[in-house]
């Protein structure tokens, strides 16, 4: 199985209060079913905000602002048991009423935990993102380090159909 040197795909998704939002990530220039070329992404690092957003949650209380890489559009947050979910986490933001701030950052779900990454062989995949209580920042972005490999025609048809 032939492997291309890793590169990154970059991409970001604005938060836009309490609901869900999302955006396509083309990837046509590297998948190809019928022409055996199907992507492999390695790792996912996130980025919550735009670089001079701070996070804020709201008054003695919790904020959260959600992410999602998914094979297939979605119109809301969906769960580890859902096949189209490549990568998820979130970040919690909390905010006492003495006015001490605490930041989590969690990973649900990511390729790296994975001994050989996320094999995607659909032509886009979405980068969506959600909120509870409050959106703690701006927008979500993500570095996804990735290659391109050869699959023979037929198990990169099956792989294509059971990720769509």
């Amino acid at each position: 199985m032939a492997k291309s040197d890793s590169f990154f795909i970059r991409a970001k998704v604005s938060t836009n209060g309490l609901t869900y939002a999302q955006n396509s990530i083309d990837l046509g220039a590297y998948v190809d079913a019928l022409g055996k070329s199907v992507l492999r992404i390695h790792g996912v690092s996130v980025q919550y905000g735009s670089p001079t957003n701070v996070p804020t949650g709201p008054n003695n209380d919790n904020g959260m602002t959600a992410y999602q890489l998914t094979t297939q559009s979605q119109s809301e947050m969906v769960d580890a048991t859902d096949r189209s979910l490549i990568s998820s986490g979130r970040l919690v933001v909390g905010t006492a009423a003495q006015g001490n701030t605490s930041v989590s950052d969690m990973s649900d779900l990511s390729p790296e935990m994975f001994r050989n990454g996320y094999l995607v062989a659909v032509e886009q995949i979405y980068i969506g993102t959600d909120s509870a209580a409050q959106a703690v920042v701006d927008q979500v972005s993500v570095v996804l380090e990735c290659t391109v490999e050869t699959l023979s025609q037929s198990a990169a048809m099956a792989l294509a159909l059971s990720q769509q």
